[in-house]
C-alpha cells in the first residue's frame, strides 16, 4: 500500500546524511529498516534545533505511527538530502513527512514517509496537548 504525501506542508527541516556500509544488509543495499532511521535522525535533529531534548523527562514527543514509501534501492558510498515537512496539527498529534534524495540527483526521489507524533505525559501514559511554546515554534 502506497500513502501519498500532501500538498499541503511545510518544510522544517534539512539535513545531508552519509549511507554508512553498515546500512547495507546481505542483498547488498541499504536495509528497508534503515529508511525509518533516516527519518528518525532527522526528527531528533529538527526537534533538538527547536530547543528541545530528545530525553524523556515529564512530557515527550513519541510517534504514534509510521511509513515509507521506497521508490529506489540505496548502496554505499552515497549522500541523502532528508527533508522534514510538517502537516496537520490537532490538540495532542502532529504529521510530519520526510522526503529522501540522493545528493548527486536531487531532484528524484529514494523513498518518501512520515509519522504521527503525538505530545505524551510519561506520568499518565497518556496523550496531552501540546504545550504553547511547542505550537508557536511549529506553526512559525
Amino acid at each position: 500500500m502506497r500513502i501519498d504525501i500532501p500538498e499541503d506542508k511545510k518544510l522544517v527541516h534539512e539535513v545531508v546524511m552519509p549511507i554508512r556500509w553498515g546500512d547495507m544488509d546481505a542483498y547488498g543495499h541499504v536495509n528497508n529498516t534503515i529508511y525509518f532511521r533516516y527519518m528518525e535522525q532527522a526528527r531528533i535533529e529538527w526537534i533538538t534545533e527547536m530547543g528541545y531534548d530528545v530525553v524523556p523527562d515529564r512530557e515527550t514527543m513519541v510517534m504514534l505511527n509510521g511509513f515509507c514509501n521506497f521508490y529506489k534501492q540505496l548502496t554505499y558510498p552515497s549522500q541523502l538530502i532528508v527533508k522534514t515537512f510538517t502537516g496537520a496539527m490537532g490538540r495532542t498529534s502532529l504529521d510530519l513527512y520526510t522526503t529522501m534524495v540522493l545528493t548527486e540527483s536531487p531532484n528524484e526521489a529514494v523513498a518518501e514517509g512520515g509519522a504521527t507524533m503525538v505530545w505524551v505525559d510519561l506520568v499518565t501514559g497518556k496523550s496531552a496537548p501540546w504545550p504553547e511554546e511547542i505550537l508557536q515554534k511549529v506553526r512559525a
